[in-house]
């Protein structure tokens, strides 16, 4: 059994194990195998397990994970397998772990398969790992790990707090250790921006930054920016930084009242509304240029101005003021109280339309502007007296069209009666064989028609006095 033990171990690793300093272990390990095993490793195996290669795959990890490196045949002549590293270290013979790493470990060895895992995979694991069959001659087949490097949480460097309305500010984002590179993206809210991606290389990793210009206006404060880091290490969840805007700017004011149409007696109230960061506080109300003249009646409350018992006397304009740190901004309103008993407020419906009258009674009217007395007449209020334009464009455009149709009409009528006049006058030529004949036609016809007329005119002529008969 000795001698079959090492002629078995001389025919599985000749020429590879004698070099190596495993050697000792695989001859070893067969001459401890039990008869019945070694009666099994003795028969004869098909051919084309001699001719087989290991089968490995190529493994892909994200740094710090753990990385499964499996080696298959599917028919073994029970030669051992053996994985080595990229600096052609050996890991594992068979079952025998051959380096010491405590982060190296054996998951499955058989005839086989031989399957070892690495824990807390770093960048410098990456590599060509070598899967080996021990047969005559000795083959094997690479597998490479790729390690990922993951992106460290990106930072938002460049902004100002707080910034001021009008300025130009760039936002940078900054990420470090990806391999491959990362994406940064650039979001305003939820609104995607385009940035200047730039892309350095610092050792087996990669730094990635973004850079953002900006215009900042008061639109922009309290707007967040977020850069996001896209990479295939992170899968669904990259990783983001958000920062918020504040921007500084200087107020604006609009005045809001509670009527509409205030009339005498009502209670009014004045709403200033200011924006403005800082919050322009307090606001300032005005009358005509002057203190509030009624201090009683006329109430302020923070940004409100109440105006009890209105009368006549409290028409005029009123003016908010707002100050800030960044400058100052006003609004008027014009008061106008309407007289209840004989004032009121414009319809909100419009006028009917007037019916289109007959032309000529439109041009005997005379358009008249309706006077009264005693009333008074509101600043505000649009002028609604006035002639009616569109009318007044019709009437014009008919009378246009009729005109334009009887110069037609007439125009017409005389170029025929012309051409009659010619074409008798031009007769008699028309029959003469030459021109002188047509000449001479021509001016018979017109002697002709001059001695009938003076004939007509001769019978027409009235008779001479008879003599009276003598006694």
């Amino acid at each position: 059994m000795a001698d079959l033990c090492l002629r078995r171990g001389t025919r599985g690793v000749k020429g590879a194990v004698e070099s190596s300093a495993l050697a000792p272990l695989a001859f070893s390990a067969r001459c401890r195998e039990p008869p019945a095993v070694l009666e099994r490793a003795a028969r004869p195996h098909p051919p084309s397990a001699q001719s087989q290669f290991p089968i490995t795959h190529n493994v892909t990890v994200t740094q710090g994970g753990t990385a499964n490196m499996t080696c298959r045949v599917e028919h073994n002549d029970n030669t051992s397998l053996q994985w080595s590293n990229p600096a052609q270290q050996t890991l594992f013979f068979g079952d025998k772990k051959a380096l010491r790493d405590n982060r190296i470990e054996l998951v499955r060895a058989s005839w086989q398969e031989l399957t070892i895992s690495i824990s807390e995979v770093s960048l410098s694991d990456e590599g060509q790992y070598t899967c080996s069959l021990f047969t005559m001659p000795v083959k094997t087949t690479k597998a490479y790990l790729t390690v990922l490097g993951v992106p460290e949480k990106p930072e938002i460097d460049g902004l100002p707090k707080p910034a001021v309305e009008g300025d130009e500010i760039t936002l940078t984002c900054v990420s470090y250790g990806s391999r491959p590179a990362a994406d940064i993206r650039w979001f305003r809210n939820e609104k995607e921006v385009k940035g200047a991606k730039e892309v350095n290389a610092s050792g087996k990793t990669f730094t990635v930054k973004s850079s953002l210009q900006l215009q900042v206006d008061r639109n922009d404060d309290g707007v967040a920016y977020t850069c996001q880091v896209d990479h295939v290490s992170l899968a669904s969840s990259p990783r983001q930084a958000i920062e918020v805007l504040e921007v500084h700017y200087a107020p604006r004011v609009e005045i809001t009242p509670s009527l509409t149409f205030p009339q005498e007696g009502d209670y009014l109230k004045l709403d200033c509304v200011s924006k403005g960061n800082p919050l322009p506080e307090p606001v300032r109300w005005t009358k005509d240029g002057a203190e509030l003249p009624y201090p009683d009646r006329m109430i302020v409350e923070g940004r409100e101005l109440t105006i009890t018992a209105l009368n006549k006397t409290d028409n005029g304009t009123y003016r908010c003021e707002a100050h800030n740190l960044l400058g100052g901004s006003s609004a008027d309103y014009v008061l106008y109280v309407y007289d209840v008993p004989t004032t009121m407020p414009p319809s909100p419906t419009p006028p009917p339309r007037p019916v289109l009258p007959d032309t000529t009674a439109f041009l005997d009217t005379r358009v008249t502007k309706p006077t009264a007395t005693g009333i008074e007449r509101d600043p505000n209020a649009l002028e609604q007296s006035g002639p009616d334009h569109a009318l007044i464009g019709g009437v014009v455009a008919v009378v246009v069209f009729i005109t334009l149709c009887l110069i037609i009409v007439l125009g017409r009528y005389l170029a025929r009666h012309k051409g009659t006049y010619l074409t008798n006058e031009a007769k008699g030529a028309d029959d003469a064989p030459d021109a002188d004949t047509a000449i001479i036609n021509a001016e018979g016809t017109t002697r002709t028609r001059r001695r009938r007329r003076s004939t007509s005119f001769r019978l027409w002529a009235p008779p001479p006095p008879r003599a009276p008969p003598s006694r």
